[in-house]
């Protein structure tokens, strides 16, 4: 019986080794990207944008954020095109979230909290209860 060919990796696969920095993969994996994408020269420039986005957004360097922009809107590629317009749509919003320190975690907290109590108590009793549930709840 002759050896059969191994099964190549699926997208999601692909995708989420390229999301992943790169010491933190496991060397096979590492491997199996490094063979895809020497065989894509699309795929090698779409994975350096991801990387360096990743590093633009892990680092707080906002201010990088137009260049990059450029250099991605100038690759070509479809989707890479289609993530730089989204982001020059609020890009004041967008390099100022990837520079400044503070954050809107914890009101997002709290309006979610707010929101599923709100479901809970769909139906069940008038306006004043709820204001009581969101008030003492923590």
């Amino acid at each position: 019986m002759p050896a059969r060919a191994p099964e190549p990796p699926k997208p999601r696969a692909v995708v989420a080794w390229i999301m992943t920095r790169p010491d933190n993969l496991d060397p096979a994996d590492q491997a199996s990207l490094d063979t895809i994408v020497a065989s894509s020269p699309e795929l090698a420039a779409v994975t350096a944008h991801v990387r360096a986005f990743a590093a633009i957004k892990t680092g707080r360097r906002g201010r990088e954020l137009e260049q990059w922009t450029t250099a991605a809107a100038a690759a070509g590629e479809p989707a890479l095109t289609s993530f730089v317009t989204g982001l020059r749509a609020d890009q004041d919003a967008i390099t100022a979230g990837l520079t400044l320190r503070w954050r809107s975690g914890s009101v997002e907290r709290h309006v979610n909290r707010i929101k599923m109590l709100k479901r809970q108590m769909y139906g069940r009793a008038n306006p004043d209860l709820l204001r009581l549930r969101v008030l003492l709840a923590d």
